[in-house]
C-alpha cells in the first residue's frame, strides 16, 4: 500500500509543478521583468559599433520610407470617401512594421531602451554613450530618408498619381505651425515607448500590436521625427520646402516632442513603478 502512496503523490507533486509551469509561462510579465528585458537590450545597443549603428539606422530611414508609400498608395487609389482616411492610415503602419520586426534602430525606439540603462547606471559616462547613440542613430535614419525621398523623386519607381499623393500628405506632416508639431509629436513619443514597452510580453501578436499603435500615430495626425523626415525629404529635394523651415518649423520641434513623449513622459512613469523594487533587490 505504502509504494502505491508514495506513486501517487509523486505522480500529484508532478502534475503540479506542470501546473506550475504553465500557470507561470500564461502570466503576464510583471513591470519589474519588461523593464530588466528592455535595460538590457538598452545595454547591448549601447554597446554596438558606430558601423553598426549606422548602417542600422540608414536601412531603418530608408524602410519607414514604406509608411509614407503606403499611406500614398492608399490614398491615390481609394475612391474619395469619409472613412478613406481611417483606411489609408493603415498604410503608414507598413514602415513601422518592417522597422521594428526587422530589428533595425530607429530613433524613437532608442527614447525608452536606452534611458532606462542610463536611469540605473547614472553616470556621465553611461549619458555619453546614450547621447552618442542617439546622434548617430538620428543621423543615419535621416540619410535612410533622404535616400528613399530621392528615389521617389529622380526615378520612375513610383506612378504620378501616388507621388502627387505623396506631395499632398508630405506638405500637410510638415507645413503646420511649429508648436503644433511639438505638441502632436508628444503622443507619437509616446505610443512608440508604449509599443517598445509591451513587445516583450507580446510573442504572436506583435505584428497587430504595432499595426494598431501606428495606425494610432497617424489616425490621431499627430507628428513622428523619422516618417516625417522622409515627408521632409521628399519636399526638398523637389525644391518644394527650403532647408531652414524645414529644420526649425518642422524638424526640430517634432524632434523635442517625440523625446519629451517617449522620455521625460513615458519612460520617467515606467521607471517609476518599477525604482523601487530595482533598487530594493
Amino acid at each position: 500500500m505504502a509504494p502505491l502512496i508514495s506513486k501517487h503523490r509523486r505522480k500529484a507533486a508532478v502534475e503540479a509543478a506542470a501546473e506550475e509551469r504553465s500557470v507561470s509561462e500564461a502570466a503576464a510579465l510583471s513591470p519589474k521583468l519588461i523593464y530588466e528585458v528592455i535595460r538590457r537590450e538598452g545595454e547591448e545597443e549601447l554597446r554596438r559599433s558606430t558601423k553598426s549603428l549606422v548602417w542600422s539606422g540608414i536601412a531603418a530611414g530608408m524602410l519607414i520610407s514604406l509608411s509614407v508609400l503606403g499611406e500614398s498608395i492608399f490614398r491615390a487609389y481609394l475612391p474619395d470617401t469619409p472613412y478613406r482616411f481611417l483606411i489609408e492610415n493603415l498604410g503608414y503602419s507598413l514602415g513601422f512594421l518592417a522597422v521594428i520586426m526587422g530589428r533595425m534602430q530607429l530613433f524613437t525606439e532608442n527614447t525608452i531602451t536606452t534611458v532606462l540603462p542610463v536611469m540605473q547606471a547614472r553616470t556621465t559616462h553611461a549619458l555619453m554613450c546614450m547621447l552618442r547613440l542617439w546622434g548617430i542613430v538620428l543621423g543615419a535614419n535621416v540619410i535612410g530618408a533622404f535616400a528613399a525621398a530621392s528615389l521617389f523623386e529622380f526615378t520612375p519607381a513610383v506612378s504620378g498619381e501616388v507621388l502627387a499623393a505623396m506631395a499632398d500628405l508630405s506638405h500637410h506632416a510638415t507645413g503646420m505651425p511649429a508648436m503644433e508639431g511639438f505638441w502632436r509629436a508628444i503622443p507619437a513619443g509616446v505610443i512608440v515607448a508604449l509599443i517598445v514597452w509591451m513587445l516583450p510580453q507580446a510573442d504572436e501578436t506583435a505584428f497587430f500590436l504595432i499595426l494598431t499603435f501606428t495606425w494610432l500615430i497617424a489616425a490621431g495626425d499627430f507628428t513622428h521625427i523619422v516618417a516625417g523626415s522622409v515627408e521632409m525629404a521628399f519636399l526638398i529635394v523637389r525644391g518644394e520646402l527650403d532647408i531652414l523651415p524645414a529644420i526649425f518649423r518642422f524638424f526640430i520641434p517634432v524632434l523635442v516632442g517625440n523625446i519629451v513623449g517617449g522620455t521625460v513622459i513615458f519612460t520617467l512613469v515606467a521607471w517609476g513603478q518599477v525604482r523601487d523594487d530595482v533598487e530594493g533587490s
